[in-house]
């Protein structure tokens, strides 16, 4: 067991697509414990660096490190094997699977075997939809209902970490309050989440730390406690490129 204090450490990052890059030499960490933000304009690199962590995109340079191993040159599904679990914006799920296969099959590493009908009882009794939905087919559930079960799918990794990308996309106020209140439940069990978002306000409300992604590159972090409003973040936003 390592004794390194983050959980993620990402150093000189570089890479993109073609023969463009997004990420132009990225660094940040996640400590062992913390819940980290990721917040600035569409198109900067966000999703990106999510991408290239889990190793869907090879990096060009740099180094990326979990649990105090370097992981940047090993396939996806042995990144998800060791416990860093990226849940994707947008439907991603097989629309024609009933919930409780959909939860079943992403517990498919050795470790998440051996843990399923604990992970299982525990997303279900996290998102009680879905144990009222459990044989609905993916495709006839809401946007939010759909939104909690790529949640429960990357819970039934058992996720040693958690990156969500913009979990709250196209969702009502209602269900992004419910949804905070179940990313605070996640984090609370000693899981460190990396998390990207759009609306600030959600993301102050459950970040130690935020990064301002700009351009590719970390312009800015945030701690709790700073005398930084909110009024400064949207402006900080707003000035570097736009929505």
């Amino acid at each position: 067991m390592s004794n390194d204090p983050n959980a993620l450490e990402i150093t000189d990052l570089r890479a993109g697509y073609d023969a463009s890059d997004v990420l132009l030499g990225m660094s940040l960490q996640v400590g062992s414990n913390e819940r980290v933000g990721l917040f600035g304009p569409n198109g900067h690199g966000k999703t990106t660096l999510l991408n290239t962590i889990s190793r869907v995109i090879r990096p060009r340079a740099g180094s990326v490190r979990f649990m105090g191993d370097t992981i940047d040159a090993l396939a996806p599904h042995k990144i998800v094997a060791r416990g860093l679990i990226q849940v994707p914006q947008g439907n991603r799920l097989f629309p024609d699977m009933q919930i409780m296969e959909t939860l079943e099959l992403a517990a498919f590493t050795p470790h998440a075997r051996k843990e399923l009908k604990a992970n299982l009882d525990y997303v279900l009794e996290l998102f009680p939809r879905l144990a009222e939905r459990r044989q609905q087919q993916c495709k006839t559930l809401s946007g939010g209902e759909r939104q909690m079960l790529s949640i429960g799918v990357g819970l039934m990794c058992a996720p040693r970490m958690l990156m969500l990308d913009e979990p709250t996309l196209g969702l009502s106020p209602k269900l992004k309050d419910e949804l905070a209140q179940a990313i605070a439940e996640i984090s609370a069990r000693g899981i460190p989440l990396l998390l990207v978002e759009q609306d600030i306000a959600f993301i102050l409300s459950l970040v130690d730390r935020m990064y301002l992604v700009d351009h590719g590159e970390i312009t800015r972090e945030i701690r709790r406690g700073t005398e930084v409003d909110h009024q400064e973040i949207m402006d900080m936003y707003f000035g570097s490129g736009g929505a």
